[in-house]
């Protein structure tokens, strides 16, 4: 029977003031590369947002990263 073992974590997305997509998409996809290198595969990914009140603007993704991994 195959054992796994799973990861959560949590990555904001800072939403450009003017137009569409996100600033910081270089963060989450090093998020990814480094649970990858570890073994881990995204087995779920999950977002919310949020708008900013901010003086820096834009809106916030708040993504929520579920890993799996296959353990002897």
């Amino acid at each position: 029977m195959a054992n796994y073992e799973y990861k959560v974590m949590q990555v904001t997305l800072k939403e450009k003031l003017f137009g569409t997509g996100s600033r910081n998409l270089n963060g989450l996809e090093d998020v990814l590369n480094k649970q990858a290198k570890k073994g881990y595969r995204l087995h779920t990914m999950t977002t919310s947002s949020a708008e900013s009140d901010g003086a820096s603007g834009g809106d916030r993704i708040q993504a929520t990263l579920v890993f799996e991994r296959l353990t002897d």
